[in-house]
């Protein structure tokens, strides 16, 4: 059963090397089960010219932190416009990367009594914007208080969050690989701007969870 893996898409190369670092440690784990990397925007292929190459059933794994307009909207419209008649779409893999959040978090030099802020890239749908609330709460039961802030689409954005910080102002980092939205952050004035989370173990664990629910789903052991 093939593995889609779906990213968000960005113009910056380190991006998608970050997404193909992704796929082939997911391939790594699988075996010889196919892994294809496609994107909902801005870069080729999308998951409809993917899925129509694909044979046999498919998985599509979402690797975006929240499940927004492009989860909802636009890669479910992708994947029916594939005509693609066996497809599972899973679940997003944002609630399970936390911990690789605080890790990188550690790795960029936060101190014990640093200000805190989560950056996000922001979306239109409350939904999603709840989902990052959520993990600034997971977040902030290991390193006290966090503020939120978002690089595009929601309000506040990261710099205004990090002007009103007091002290020392760590930010961490809820985007998955370099781009636009990272280079955005990485100017916020923050003292500390940890990396994406990029191929953390624990996005390719999450992958995997998302792609074996999506199998048990359909019945495959």
């Amino acid at each position: 059963m093939t593995l889609v893996l779906v990213a968000h898409g960005t113009r910056d190369p380190a991006g998608a090397e970050v997404v193909e670092e992704i796929a082939s440690l997911v391939r790594a784990r699988l075996g010889g089960v196919p892994v294809r990397v496609a994107y909902a925007d801005v870069r080729r292929p999308d998951v409809t010219s993917v899925l129509s190459s694909v044979r046999g059933p498919a998985v599509v794994v979402p690797a975006f932190l929240a499940a927004g307009y492009h989860v909802r909207v636009d890669v479910p419209a992708q994947v029916e416009a594939s005509g693609h008649p066996d497809v599972v779409v899973a679940d997003p893999i944002g609630p399970a990367l936390a911990p690789a959040v605080l890790a990188r978090l550690h790795e960029a030099g936060y101190r014990p009594g640093d200000s805190v802020v989560l950056a996000a890239a922001g979306s239109s749908d409350a939904r999603a914007l709840a989902d990052v609330r959520a993990v600034a709460d997971a977040l902030a039961r290991r390193v006290g208080p966090v503020a939120v802030g978002y690089a595009a689409t929601a309000s506040p954005r990261v710099p205004e969050v990090v002007a009103r910080a007091p002290g020392r102002v760590a930010v961490a980092s809820w985007l998955l690989a370099p781009g636009l939205f990272h280079r955005a952050v990485a100017a916020s004035g923050a003292d500390v701007v940890a990396a994406p989370i990029g191929a953390h173990p624990r996005v390719v664990e999450a992958v995997l969870l998302r792609y074996y629910e999506a199998r048990c789903f359909r019945g495959v052991a």
